[in-house]
C-alpha cells in the first residue's frame, strides 16, 4: 500500500464513518499521511482527526481523540492494515501487515523502472514554456517528461521561473560532463544558484549526493549479480515479522512514496523534489545495507530473509535507476 493508495483509504474511512452517522464532521477532499519522524510510530501517520475536530460541524479539538478512536477501529478492519494506534492529542500511527510490504516490493519488481509511472495527472494540464536560457530550458525538458510519466498535460504557458546558469551549456558539458552538469542544475530549487564546482561534482566521495545516488544503484546491481552466483534469487517474503528491522521499514516508506514525489515534481514543475528524494532513498538504502546483510557470510546458507532482502534491494535499484532516468542521468551497473 503506497502513501497515496493509504491516503484514499483514511478518506474513505471518514467518509463512510459521515455516511454511517458516526462522525459528524464535514469531510475533506483529501487526507494526508506521512512516514513518522521517529521509529515505533508506525508506518505512516496522519493528523486527520485533530483536522476534523477543527472543521465545521465539531465541537473543538476535545473531539480529536474521540473521533481519532472511531477512524482507529474502522481501518482495523481494512486489509493491508495491521494496526492503528492513537497518539495524543489526535495522531492516528498506522502499520501496514507484512504483505503489504511484500507486495509493495513486487509491485516495484514487476514495473522495474516505470514504477510510479500512470495516470495521476489525467486530465491535468500543466502551463510549460520554451526557454533559451540552459538551466530553464533543461528544467523544462524535464518536467514535460515527467508530465507525460503520470498522465498529464503540458500546454503552452511561460518558462520554468529559476535562476539562470552562471556557465553556459557546452562549458558545462565540458568541465562536468552530462550527468553531473544535468544534475548540478537539476537538485537546487530553481531560486537557487546551482553549485557548479567539478571538485564537488565530480568526486568520488559520500559527500557528494549525486555520487551516492548512482554508488547506491551499482552496489545493488553488484549484490544481484553476486547473489546469482550463490543461486539467491529475489522474494519477497509475507510472513509476519518479514521487513520488521527498522532499516527496512524506512525504506519501504521511501519506495512506497516515489509515484507521489514523481507526481508532484510534475504538477509543480519542481524536478528537484525527484532529485532530494533520490538522494534519500540512497541513503536509506545504506542504511538497510549495513544493517541488514543481503547475503549470507561464508558459515551460512542462504535463507529466506536473504531472498527477501534481496528483493527490497532490487526494488530500490529500480526506484534509483527510473528516477534517475526521468532526470536524464545514467545509472551504472559499476562504478
Amino acid at each position: 500500500m503506497t502513501p497515496a493508495q493509504l491516503s484514499r483509504t483514511v478518506l474513505h474511512t471518514v467518509r463512510r464513518a459521515v455516511e454511517d452517522d458516526e462522525l459528524c464532521v464535514a469531510v475533506p477532499e483529501r487526507v494526508k499521511v506521512r512516514t513518522p519522524p521517529r521509529p515505533g510510530c508506525g508506518d505512516y501517520a496522519t493528523n486527520v482527526a485533530l483536522l476534523l475536530a477543527r472543521g465545521e460541524g465539531a465541537r473543538g479539538e476535545g473531539d480529536a481523540l474521540s473521533i481519532a478512536e472511531v477512524l482507529r477501529r474502522r481501518l482495523l478492519r481494512t486489509p493491508g492494515i495491521a494496526r492503528v494506534d492513537v497518539a495524543a492529542p489526535g495522531f492516528l500511527n498506522i502499520t501496514l501487515d507484512a504483505r503489504s510490504h511484500a507486495q509493495l516490493v513486487r509491485d516495484i519488481l514487476s514495473q522495474a523502472s516505470r514504477y510510479g509511472h500512470g495516470e495521476a495527472l489525467a486530465g491535468v494540464s500543466v502551463p510549460l514554456g520554451p526557454a533559451n536560457e540552459v538551466r530553464a530550458a533543461l528544467v523544462a525538458h524535464v518536467v514535460q517528461g515527467l508530465v507525460h510519466a503520470v498522465g498529464g498535460v503540458v500546454i503552452a504557458g511561460r518558462g520554468p521561473v529559476v535562476r539562470a546558469s552562471p556557465v553556459s551549456g557546452a562549458d558545462l558539458l565540458r568541465s562536468l560532463g552530462p550527468d553531473a552538469a544535468r544534475w548540478a542544475l537539476l537538485r537546487p530549487a530553481g531560486h537557487d544558484l546551482p553549485d557548479l564546482d567539478p571538485s564537488r561534482l565530480l568526486s568520488q566521495r559520500e559527500d557528494n549526493p549525486l555520487f551516492r545516488v548512482r554508488y547506491a544503484h551499482a552496489r545493488i546491481r553488484a549484490l544481484v549479480r553476486n547473489a546469482a552466483q550463490l543461486h539467491i534469487t529475489p522474494e519477497p517474503q509475507s510472513l509476519s515479522g518479514a521487513y520488521d528491522h527498522p532499516a527496512e521499514i524506512g525504506l519501504l516508506g521511501l519506495l512506497a512514496d516515489h509515484p507521489r514525489v514523481i507526481e508532484a515534481a510534475a504538477r509543480h514543475r519542481a524536478p528537484e523534489q525527484l532529485a532530494r528524494h533520490l538522494v534519500a532513498v540512497a541513503d536509506a538504502f545504506f542504511r538497510f545495507h549495513d544493517g541488514c546483510p543481503v547475503l549470507p557470510s561464508h558459515q551460512h546458507k542462504p535463507s529466506a530473509v536473504h531472498r527477501s532482502r534481496l528483493a527490497l534491494a532490487d526494488a530500490t535499484g529500480a526506484v534509483l535507476a527510473g528516477g534517475l532516468h526521468l532526470l536524464g542521468i545514467s545509472a551504472p551497473e559499476h562504478l
